[in-house]
């Protein structure tokens, strides 16, 4: 369950219109601590550290500041946090250009019932429990993919996600995880890359990677097998055969130590 610093959700926006008054009313009455931010990169530098979910009250402005997008997109990946935006259609688009709707845990359209919006909130972090599973950053350039995956494992395992080898680098950066589950084949910055950036790093030489790949020939496997990862999986094994793989590996693991 969460601990008080876990109760700390960070609303953002600039208007303290009737409705943004509302929903920082009702996720005080759910007993969340609520941090109110203007939407601006220095205040955010200001703003509570313990803060475990962010909440995006747009606005054309707040959308339109890609600048600020992308700031918000880091602190997301640092922190590992749910983020939860309001706004109309265009504005969520906006939003979603710099944070992946992987990203983002709720979308609430405009108009919207701002009982329900914190009760919504709210409800999905008490019943969240990602701070004791093991971390895994799955890396594919696939959204579809991506998607999978986080389903597949979400309900066992913390998963995070990068579209690109880039983005990867950068999450493991800001938030190291347990496991990286990275794709062989992806363009600009294929796997055996970024498998060779990540051991060219003494900090995150230890990280178990484990290949993703759609290809299961033995020349291929072999390929890959000479990088020497933790181990690889095809994608085209079966959700449930993918999970048992996972959690065999982590019993492993466990084993070792």
């Amino acid at each position: 369950m969460w601990n008080e610093k876990g109760k700390s959700v960070l609303l953002i926006g600039e208007k303290m219109n009737y409705l943004f008054i509302s929903i920082m009313n009702i996720l005080k009455q759910e007993t969340l601590t609520v941090n109110v931010c203007s939407a601006d990169i220095e205040s955010l530098n200001k703003a509570n550290k313990d803060v475990r979910a962010l909440i995006i009250y747009a606005d054309s402005n707040l959308a339109a500041d890609h600048q600020l997008l992308v700031y918000l997109k880091d602190m997301v990946i640092e922190r590992d946090m749910p983020v939860f935006a309001i706004g109309t259609d265009e504005e969520l688009a906006e939003i979603r250009m710099i944070l992946p709707n992987l990203m983002i845990q709720e979308e609430f359209k405009r108009p919207i019932n701002a009982k329900k919006v914190g009760e919504s909130i709210a409800s999905f972090l008490f019943n969240s429990t990602t701070q004791s599973k093991k971390k895994i950053l799955v890396v594919d350039d696939s959204n579809v993919m991506l998607h999978n995956l986080k389903g597949w494992l979400g309900e066992k395992y913390q998963v995070m996600l990068a579209d690109s080898g880039i983005t990867a680098i950068k999450c493991i950066s800001l938030n190291r995880p347990d496991l990286v589950l990275l794709d062989y084949e992806m363009p600009i910055c294929d796997g055996k890359q970024v498998l060779q950036m990540i051991r060219s790093e003494m900090e995150f030489v230890d990280i178990p990677v484990i290949f993703l790949t759609a290809r299961g020939d033995k020349k291929s496997v072999m390929e890959v097998m000479s990088l020497k990862p933790s181990g690889y999986l095809l994608k085209t094994m079966k959700p449930m055969e993918i999970i048992q793989a996972i959690d065999d590996f982590f019993m492993k693991q466990k084993g070792k130590m």
